[in-house]
């Protein structure tokens, strides 16, 4: 009819197009791309400026401290240094070098504490491989006394240790701190290295066993260049766990081994007539493991972010 509006039929209806359908949504940034904004932030920086900034002022205090005579330190706060200098001398730490006790003390320490760390991480590593990737009778329940072994306080062991050390003369000797601390830092150690060995992939090991490789050159050749993050992280944790125990030195040393820790606990008894020898020797203590940490510390974050980003 005319004057009616017509529908052609052979108009085809209309197609949604590519642009008609839902918008793909970006990837969701990964933990460390967050956590890279979220720093980023102008406030988030103040605040942790000044976290940093009390974090640091007793450490300053401490080296200020121990630059400065018993007399300035009984007299003055440590911050009347920054406007007079002169008070700063290395005279404590002349007569810290030259104190027979506190050298010894602090060579007693590095004895306990470079064995009982690289045994923990030689031994752990060779034990978490075997946890991770070679089959034996009982290896899970094995694995789970390890894991169980975690929950268990220093303090129930000490008297035990300490009557079992005793009868075998190892009781008040350096070797004893070392092996209790072995002892008990290899769990958590086992638990750490086994975990991340897991996580690495099936397919590279059996490549290495069709190539001839053998359980031990896999183990060092493969294993221990990828569980470099892991095995720098337990280090860390483990060499200052023991630089910095006193409960355990403090029951198994005797005079003659007692690490650095004990010598300065003796000390303070006398505080106000020792200040100088405790300052610097206080922050001879402090001081070492900061090196050991920032020397590692590449690998320990490698170790810290390992499985965050995919």
């Amino acid at each position: 009819m005319s004057g009616h509006s017509t529908i052609d039929r052979g108009a085809s209806l209309p197609v949604a197009k590519n642009s008609d359908r839902a918008p793909v949504l970006p990837p969701r940034p990964g933990l460390v791309s967050r956590l890279t904004t979220w720093l980023s932030n102008g406030v988030v920086q103040a605040v942790l400026l000044v976290v940093a900034l009390v974090w640091i002022t007793p450490l300053a205090g401490l080296f200020l401290s121990s630059m400065r005579s018993e007399q300035d330190n009984a007299a003055k706060g440590w911050w009347t240094a920054l406007t007079d200098p002169g008070q700063l001398s290395l005279d404590n730490y002349t007569a810290l070098f030259e104190d027979s006790g506190i050298t010894q003390s602090f060579w007693n320490t590095v004895l306990i504490s470079v064995p009982a760390t690289a045994l923990v991480v030689g031994i752990a590593a060779l034990a978490g491989y075997a946890f991770a990737w070679l089959e034996f009778p009982g290896r899970n329940a094995i694995f789970l006394v390890v894991v169980g072994l975690l929950v268990v306080p220093v303090q129930i062991g000490l008297l035990p240790v300490a009557k079992l050390f005793g009868a075998i003369g190892l009781f008040g000797t350096i070797p004893g701190v070392i092996l209790f601390h072995v002892a008990y830092g290899l769990p958590f150690a086992i638990f750490l290295l086994r975990n991340y060995f897991a996580e690495i992939p099936r397919e590279m090991l059996e490549a290495a066993r069709m190539d001839g490789g053998g359980e031990w050159r896999i183990f060092y050749q493969l294993i221990l260049p990828l569980g470099r993050p892991a095995l720098a992280s337990l280090a860390i944790f483990q060499f200052l766990w023991v630089w910095n125990d006193m409960l355990v030195a403090l029951l198994f040393a005797d005079s003659e081994s007692q690490p650095l820790t004990v010598a300065l606990q003796s000390e303070m008894r006398q505080f106000g007539s020792n200040i100088g020898v405790l300052a610097p020797g206080a922050f001879l203590s402090l001081v070492v493991p900061l090196v050991v940490f920032f020397a590692f510390q590449r690998h320990f974050v490698q170790g810290v972010m390992a499985g965050s980003v995919k």
